[in-house]
């Protein structure tokens, strides 16, 4: 604990983030992608990936964003149905910000897919399709080529609301976010089919970027909701081979195996003061999908989606009930054991010490580690105490170092843990490329990327394994970042267990939604 326990107000706060959110993550060795067994068969509602970070877009200092992927491992040729989202969901994303592991604002997205629109009337005029009542369906998501950012004639339109809840996410007071010039149904851009149909997407889909005012909130908000490239970095096939590569091998990209895949974006930025509680900067956030309790199919369904008059494929009722859900990147892929994965999608984090603290206290991929490469596991006797510590009581780094809400001086004044991505919004934002930058973030002493928090450029794959191995203990000499000293300084630098994929921060935006332009399905010759 020797690098993490100096004092400094900003540091200590800093200190306090990274064991907080580190706690369940820090063994995990790829984001949320078919994590558990009843999710790996539902994909729309499989989150993948959560951000949240300090704006670094020129002039958004001041904002946080907030970014919930879905849908894994999208192949950009998806057709002809693409990647909609489902309808019959409720996705979330929670935020504390008083640490009681209980959500104080939840921003709850609903979809709606309208299908049909290019109900054709069987006539061709000048190559274009006419429409009109009575034709022939279409079978395709769009209809003729596009010109520059308007596509051809989209035969599934996917729109969505949103609304911000204070207080608990199922009876707490519900209100809707509206666009700055009014309105409360937005658009989702439809997924890149191809250069054809859309010939200049980028352009497309950032009239989708809207300002939004969300109620209780002074200043002005985004929000986008679409396809994207997927941000996330992982030598997928070779660390689920036993870990089938060289741990302490070059750092350099050469097998991100999902650098050919999509993944759909829930993005909002906010004004800090909308996300904080008095004058605690952290907060802690995490992203969630439910789905109705009860759901029975419909032999003769009259339509694509579930409705309320019982013509689609199913008919779905009944409370909403949790299925998926996503803090720090990937607590339930690695570390939770395979027959509690279900449970954890299923919990809350005010529940996590009582569910889940074995699995922090005798992690097991240290141990593995050690049989494949003769890595000590650091593993004191008693467990890996130092961990269940931070989980448990939190960490105090000085009388007058951290907030109110988050500084735990003995059993007895705890508030309550539980496994979320927290994040300082003290530290400034630092830009990816930039001078201070590091894709290892604290590890690097980039004290604005993970796990304080975590940006889209951030590795966290290799942050996560080194930590396993006991950088933050001092153990194996690994790298970390020291701040014994006046300033942090990184030690024993370049000794990081890793899959060997980096993240190339070019690949990435520089502005909101941060995630790049998605591939698209198909590029056409000429």
């Amino acid at each position: 604990m020797k690098y993490i326990t100096q004092r400094s107000s900003q540091r200590g706060l800093l200190a306090l983030s990274v064991l907080s959110a580190a706690i369940l993550s820090q063994y995990a060795m790829a984001s949320s992608h078919r994590e558990a067994p009843f999710i790996a068969g539902s994909p729309k509602v499989d989150g993948t990936d959560f951000y949240m970070f300090r704006s670094y877009e020129a002039n958004r200092g001041d904002y946080v964003t907030l970014i919930a992927n879905y849908q894994p491992l999208q192949d950009a040729y998806g057709g002809p149905n693409y990647f909609t989202m489902d309808p019959t969901a409720l996705y979330e994303i929670h935020i504390d910000n008083n640490g009681d592991a209980v959500e104080d604002l939840t921003f709850q997205f609903k979809f709606n897919n309208a299908y049909g629109q290019a109900n054709a009337a069987g006539l061709i005029t000048n190559g274009e399709i006419e429409t009109g009542n009575g034709g022939v369906q279409v079978p395709l998501s769009a209809v003729g080529g596009g010109s520059g950012s308007t596509p051809g004639f989209l035969n599934v339109v996917e729109t969505y609301s949103v609304n911000v809840v204070s207080g608990d996410r199922r009876s707490g007071t519900s209100s809707a976010v509206s666009m700055t010039g009014g309105g409360t149904t937005f658009t989702k851009p439809v997924d890149n089919i191809g250069n054809k149909t859309i010939p200049d997407y980028a352009g497309y889909a950032a009239q989708y970027v809207y300002d939004i005012a969300v109620p209780g909130c002074t200043g002005q908000g985004r929000l986008f909701v679409g396809q994207r490239r997927e941000g996330f970095v992982v030598n997928l096939g070779e660390i689920f081979d036993q870990v089938n590569l060289n741990p302490l091998g070059a750092r350099d990209s050469r097998s991100n195996t999902i650098a050919d895949k999509n993944v759909t974006s829930l993005a909002l930025e906010l004004p800090i003061s909308c996300v904080t509680a008095g004058s605690d900067p952290v907060i802690g956030a995490w992203t969630t999908a439910s789905k109705r309790q009860g759901r029975i199919l419909n032999p003769d369904p009259a339509g694509p989606v579930a409705n309320d008059a019982g013509q689609g494929p199913s008919i779905e009722g009944g409370a909403w009930t949790q299925v998926s859900r996503l803090g720090s990147p990937l607590v339930n892929e690695v570390v939770i054991g395979i027959t509690d994965k279900d449970k954890f999608n299923a919990s809350e984090p005010k529940d996590d010490v009582a569910n889940f603290a074995s699995y922090v206290l005798y992690p097991t991929l240290p141990t593995l580690v050690e049989v494949l490469f003769g890595v000590p596991a650091p593993m004191p006797e008693g467990g890996r105490t130092d961990l269940l510590a931070a989980f448990v009581t939190g960490v105090t780094t000085g009388a007058n170092d951290t907030p109110a809400n988050f500084k735990f001086t003995s059993p007895a004044n705890l508030s309550t843990p539980g496994e979320m991505l927290r994040m300082n919004t003290a530290i400034a934002p630092v830009v990816p490329g930039s001078s201070g930058y590091s894709d290892l973030g604290f590890l690097g002493c980039d004290l604005a990327g993970f796990p304080n928090g975590r940006r889209v450029t951030d590795d966290v794959v290799d942050i996560a394994l080194t930590v396993a191995e006991g950088a933050l203990l001092g153990a194996n000499g690994l790298q970390t970042c020291d701040l014994s000293g006046s300033s942090p300084v990184v030690a024993n630098p370049g000794q990081v267990v890793n899959d060997g994929a980096l993240p190339d921060p070019a690949e990435y935006s520089t502005s909101f939604p941060y995630l790049a332009t998605p591939i698209a399905g198909a590029v056409s010759a000429n």
